[in-house]
């Protein structure tokens, strides 16, 4: 018999990297052949990406009008192949501005879609995981509190825990960090990440060196910027304005092990972060007709995610008007003044770390996603 054809998508670069562990995984599980929406990572892990992921990348409500005629692009390339091929079964990838409608299309070819990394309806818009229930027959959540939001709904919903459990680790000691790019051990290190996408660093990067520069006319300090996966140097040269930051590439890890304090746009990274134990000021910020949508939107207390799964306050978060050169300078400032400020969140973040569940993430994933292709397998023979 031929491989089962599987649909697998991602829109970003999180999910690029989740969605390529998981197309492994798959892979030694079962005979099956994935195409779909991705990514370098994916397609290093055998995916055949008929869509790039960075055609649709974006971030914001309003900021996705310019690349409408881009997104529906993909959309029909990504429709046309699943029409040509009938997969079984859909691994949609958290991404549900685009996900979500393409399962409701996928649905009417008999493809039954599957959520892996179910998206944060809890915090914005709850309405939305209606369309869950309709449009997905299994969903898998990462974060524990995210399993009665999803099962209340009536989505059947299985916990995984979280990807990143079982690979953020630093290949390097601070010390071989700093012999590696050439830093001064007895100077702080300041460990930047503005994000992931040109438009968040559109966004982040601005405040971020004028943050910078201030801290840097107060006191010694060195700043390392790590670029996200598939970033190069020149989409952030611009912002840079001849600043004095040491850019490292493939190294997010070891800068953030290495930092006395990282300042991190708000999203996955700073779950990294957690898991690393690195002290952080969590930042972010979009245009503003997005911003005044986004407000009545949102429903959660908090807007970093290591703030969410703690329950309470542990990082501090400067969002949109908050996000200024000088409260980024100040709260930076205070901890690096302060060896027990930052003992006591590395403390508070040992209960995130504790939250995010065993590793085996995505090893449970593909259990799950190989018991129900092997199910269908089985009906379609009946």
């Amino acid at each position: 018999m031929p491989p089962t054809e599987l649909l697998i998508s991602a829109g970003e670069a999180s999910g690029d990297m989740y969605a390529a562990r998981l197309a492994r995984a798959l892979h030694d599980r079962a005979d099956v052949r994935l195409f779909g929406m991705g990514g370098p990572q994916m397609r290093e892990a055998g995916v055949e990406t008929v869509v790039d992921s960075r055609e649709v990348a974006l971030v914001g409500l309003l900021e996705v009008l310019p690349k409408l005629p881009a997104i529906a692009c993909a959309w029909r390339r990504l429709l046309a192949e699943a029409h040509r091929r009938r997969p079984p079964f859909a691994i949609l990838t958290d991404f549900p501005g685009f996900h979500v409608r393409l399962a409701r299309r996928l649905q009417r070819l008999g493809t039954q879609n599957i959520y892996f990394v179910c998206p944060q309806f809890w915090a914005w818009r709850p309405g939305r995981v209606r369309s869950v229930r309709r449009h997905f027959v299994r969903g898998l959540c990462i974060f524990p509190f995210e399993v009665k939001f999803y099962a209340d709904a009536g989505v059947p919903v299985d916990w995984i825990g979280h990807p990143l459990v079982d690979f953020v680790r630093p290949a390097l000691s601070r010390d071989q960090f700093i012999a590696r790019y050439e830093l001064d051990p007895a100077t702080p290190i300041v460990t930047l990440l503005p994000g992931s996408r040109t438009s968040e660093l559109a966004q982040n990067l601005p405040p971020i060196v004028e943050a910078a520069s201030r801290l840097a006319s107060s006191r010694p300090c060195q700043f390392v910027l790590a670029l996200a996966p598939g970033l190069v140097k020149e989409s952030v040269a611009s912002h840079l304005r001849g600043s004095s930051f040491r850019i490292v590439e493939s190294a997010t890890y070891d800068a953030l092990a290495a930092a006395d304090v990282a300042i991190i746009a708000s999203g996955t990274a700073t779950v990294e972060a957690a898991l690393i134990g690195a002290p952080m000021i969590v930042v972010y910020r979009v245009a503003a007709p997005t911003a005044l949508i986004a407000r009545r939107l949102v429903r959660a207390p908090f807007f970093a995610m290591v703030n969410l799964i703690a329950g309470r306050r542990i990082v501090p978060e400067l969002i949109q008007e908050e996000f200024t050169a000088e409260k980024v300078s100040s709260e930076v400032q205070k901890l690096l003044d302060s060896a027990e400020l930052r003992q006591q969140m590395r403390n508070d973040l040992t209960v995130v770390r504790e939250r995010l569940g065993p590793p085996g993430a995505i090893e449970r994933a593909a259990d799950i996603v190989a018991g129900m292709l092997a199910t269908n397998v089985v009906h379609a023979r009946e």
